[in-house]
């Protein structure tokens, strides 16, 4: 075990699409030593083999029973021990919103957290959702400390924490991702299942954003929403080095209305 332990995390807007877009150039470039995608959006057959399986990675698909809907992905440099498709919870097993893998000394995590709107069954699937997936958080720490390994659950958690989390705090209070129950269910990730929200370890804010919306001038205004994050358990949340939100440097030069977030721990890890 030598080396730091590097994890990247992005929401690929439909990997077929994103495929053409970069992706690909971007994946093959990335010093991360474990990749999650989320909203995938495509089962394998639908995709390139070096997508699927690229060379010098371990892969590991959660496509959504809904055809092009969801799904997680992620990529490893070193062979997991175990894969896990789902948090036991029958409505979303087959829903391409959670897969884990464990790894020497960490278990990470993919996670695409349903967005939701207000007033419709969208809006109820995610507060399931959400009801669902608190105590399995809880359940994943005690377990994974018991097994020698810390946790890093990354992905698309589809809440902006604080007024510092997006641009138009004041225009959202009423609106999915910045609802008051949304962000008191993501305090209770912090307080009760004791994640760590690792980038606010290293800046307070505001932003860096990490998704804008095509619609507009929101990118070149940078008026964006910070929903891409990883969250940690303690003794790896204090393990963080750096965190990157890696912004296109221009609107035509994005392969999805999401960043990637690259995080690094100074924890042991192979190479």
């Amino acid at each position: 075990m030598r080396g730091v332990l590097t994890v990247s995390t992005v929401n690929v807007n439909g990997l077929r699409a994103a495929v053409k877009k970069g992706f690909v150039e971007w994946l093959a470039t990335t010093k991360a030593d474990v990749v999650a995608c989320q909203e995938v959006r495509a089962e394998a057959a639908q995709l390139p083999a070096h997508v699927v399986e690229p060379e010098g990675w371990f892969a590991a698909h959660a496509p959504s029973a809904a055809k092009g809907r969801n799904g997680v992905s992620l990529y490893s440099r070193v062979e997991p021990d175990e894969v896990r498709i789902g948090f036991g919870e029958p409505e979303f097993e087959d829903s391409g919103r959670y897969l884990e893998m464990h790894l020497p000394g960490v278990v990470v995590a993919s996670l695409y957290l349903p967005s939701g709107d207000v007033g419709t069954e969208r809006q109820d699937e995610k507060e399931r959702f959400m009801a669902a997936f608190l105590p399995y958080l809880g359940e994943l720490r005690a377990k994974s400390a018991a097994a020698g390994r810390e946790v890093v659950v990354v992905g698309d958690w589809n809440i902006a924490y604080d007024t510092v989390d997006l641009k138009n705090w004041k225009g959202n209070h009423k609106n999915s991702g910045f609802l008051p129950e949304e962000r008191a269910w993501l305090g209770r990730v912090y307080d009760e299942a004791g994640y760590v929200d690792v980038q606010r370890r290293l800046h307070e804010g505001p932003g860096p954003y990490t998704w804008w919306s095509y619609r507009g001038q929101a990118f070149d205004n940078d008026s964006g929403w910070r929903i891409d994050c990883q969250l940690a358990t303690p003794p790896l949340a204090d393990a963080v080095q750096s965190v990157v939100v890696e912004r296109a440097a221009t609107y035509a030069e994005r392969w999805s209305d999401h960043a990637p977030v690259t995080a690094t721990y100074d924890v042991p890890f192979p190479r």
